[in-house]
């Protein structure tokens, strides 16, 4: 189902990146005074079974998607649930939502996607039953081939009981409101799904700024592409997919990504914006559906980040994500809200109470 572009990550690129993300490395560790016990629900955590490590160190270096192994193999080294429940306990965290991370499970081969979701899923949901009210599950679908996600969808959640899927934010130059894709998101609608999104580089932007790796730009621009194509709408049907999609409940990472820096852009012009953030939206509006969407707090818990979602979609949108085991780790994801402007009941509606409200499972 559709074309896929290969793309072409110079050595260069990698060790960039490799810079930048092991600095995150090198910060001093956390003492368990610091980290707030707020019993915190985590919607950005990663997983990964054995075998998707496997898979990932044999393709590294050899397939165009091997700039994201990388990383992914150094952080998945010491990977184990009960180190997760370990690290939750001392970082203030209850219950993590488990999703892939980039590459996702797509490498061209559809028989091989295939097989690698449905691995991957059958492992988190394992996690799921092993640690009872300590995760959930968000599970892969073999995107972007259709017949096989809707089949996918339906072994998720009728015999796995997923309480959501996660998805990555585009594939090759096709978004979420695009209507190649419009069958899955038909399925997922009729469920009332959640459906948990995380951004992957888009083909469209490498090699602009060389040494530059797609974690420090890419990923949050790619995730307000995906935003905007779902409120876009369809030129030729004035049809908006987030109408059409009006059931799923979405969550975007990373603050939803660059999206709060581009909201005049999406929204309006410099003179009329700040009457439009400043009023009820109108029904079924751009900024309706931006205001129904839920945005997770991983590598983003600042104040320039956080308080322009606050101003855009309020409190009652926004979810605690931390991106473990990558970047900083939940505790010091906790520290930073603590320090972004929130007072201590926004705060409390974001460590737990948003994320209650679209997965009510977990409040038993």
């Amino acid at each position: 189902m559709g074309v896929f572009v290969s793309r072409n990550i110079s050595r260069r690129d990698l060790l960039g990146g490799a810079a930048a993300l092991g600095a995150a490395a090198l910060l001093p560790k956390l003492s368990a005074q610091q980290v707030p016990n707020v019993h915190a629900i985590d919607c950005h955590n990663h997983f990964a079974s054995p075998a998707y490590i496997k898979a990932l160190m044999a393709k590294d270096g050899k397939h165009n998607a091997g700039f994201t192994t990388w990383f992914a193999l150094q952080n998945w080294k010491n990977y184990s649930p009960a180190k997760v429940v370990e690290d939750m306990d001392k970082q203030g965290t209850q219950t993590c939502m488990l999703s892939a991370t980039t590459p996702g499970a797509w490498f061209g081969n559809p028989e091989e996607t295939k097989a690698m979701v449905r691995e991957m899923n059958e492992y988190g949901a394992k996690m799921v039953r092993d640690y009872p009210g300590r995760f959930g599950l968000f599970a892969l679908l073999p995107l972007p081939t259709i017949d096989d996600s809707l089949k996918e969808i339906e072994y998720a959640f009728d015999t796995l009981k997923a309480d959501g899927v996660g998805l990555m934010s585009s594939h090759d130059l096709h978004w979420h409101g695009d209507v190649v894709f419009r069958p899955v998101f038909d399925e997922l609608n009729r469920r009332n799904a959640v459906v948990y999104t995380h951004p992957i580089d888009s083909p469209c932007c490498q090699d602009i700024q060389p040494g530059v790796s797609p974690p420090t730009i890419e990923y949050n621009t790619d995730t307000a592409r995906t935003i905007f194509s779902l409120i876009q709408g369809d030129p030729a049907k004035s049809e908006m997919a987030a109408a059409r999609y009006s059931n799923i409940k979405f969550i975007f990472s990373h603050g939803g990504g660059t999206m709060p820096s581009l909201i005049e852009r999406f929204l309006g012009g410099p003179d009329v914006i700040n009457d439009i953030l400043a009023a009820p939206a109108a029904p079924n509006s751009r900024l309706y559906h931006l205001r129904r969407f839920y945005y997770d707090t991983a590598q983003s818990p600042n104040m320039v980040q956080m308080q322009g979602l606050k101003t855009i979609v309020g409190i009652g949108q926004i979810v605690f994500g931390s991106d473990y085991p990558f970047g900083a780790g939940m505790g010091k994801h906790l520290i930073g809200l603590q320090k972004a402007g929130f007072t201590a009941d926004e705060l409390r509606v974001i460590h737990r109470e948003n994320a209650l409200k679209i997965l009510p499972r977990l409040k038993a």
